[in-house]
C-alpha cells in the first residue's frame, strides 16, 4: 500500500490502489476523516495555513447567514481576510468535533463535519456554537465548504458585538 503527502502534508492514496472500486474506499474515507479532523485542530490554534493550503484553485467557501463572516468567497486572499476577521471577533476559538462522515471516490469525494465551537468573544463574552460544515473535495483538495452554523447564535454575537463598540462586528461581508 503506498501512501503519499501531497504539498501540504495530507495523506493522498495512490489512485493505482484504489482504482475505480470501492475495495480500497474504506482507508481513504478514514484518511480524509482524520485529516478533516486535524484541520480543525489546526483552526482551533490560530493556524488557518492548513485549511488555505488546501483549497483548489477553483474553490467556493460560503459561510451562511446575514452577519460579518457571512457570504461566498472564491480566492485565497478573500480567505485570508475571512479568517482575519474569524480570529479578531472570536478571539480563542476551537472546535469540538462531534462526527465526521465521508463518501465518495478521490475525484467526488463529500465529507460532513459535525462541530460545535467555542470563544471568547472580542467584546469579552463567552460563545459557543453547533454547526456543520459540507465539504466536496477534489484529488485532496477542498473545491466547496459550506459553513452552516446556527445563525441565530452567530447574529446575536455580532449584535451585542456591535453594541459593545466591536466596529468590525458591524461589517459588511467580505465577499469575491
Amino acid at each position: 500500500m503506498k501512501l503519499k503527502p501531497n504539498f501540504n502534508g495530507a495523506l493522498i492514496v495512490s489512485a493505482a490502489l484504489l482504482g475505480t472500486t470501492a475495495a480500497g474506499l474504506p482507508l481513504y474515507h478514514a484518511i480524509v476523516r482524520r485529516q478533516l479532523a486535524r484541520v480543525f485542530v489546526e483552526l482551533g490554534r490560530g493556524n488557518p495555513e492548513v485549511a488555505l493550503s488546501g483549497l483548489a484553485t477553483d474553490f467556493e467557501h460560503h459561510f451562511a447567514g446575514d452577519n460579518p463572516l457571512g457570504g461566498v468567497r472564491h480566492s485565497r486572499r478573500a480567505m485570508e481576510q475571512w479568517f482575519g476577521r474569524l480570529y479578531r471577533l472570536y478571539p480563542g476559538l476551537h472546535f469540538t468535533i462531534k462526527h465526521v462522515a465521508a463518501s465518495g471516490p478521490p475525484w467526488d469525494t463529500t465529507a460532513v463535519i459535525e462541530w460545535r465551537d467555542q470563544a471568547t468573544l472580542a467584546s469579552g463574552e463567552p460563545y459557543d456554537n453547533d454547526g456543520v460544515h459540507v465539504v466536496r473535495l477534489r484529488w485532496g483538495k477542498l473545491v466547496s465548504l459550506h459553513a452552516y452554523p446556527d445563525t441565530e447564535v452567530v447574529a446575536t454575537a455580532s449584535r451585542r458585538m456591535a453594541e459593545r463598540g466591536v466596529e468590525e462586528a458591524r461589517a459588511p461581508q467580505i465577499e469575491d
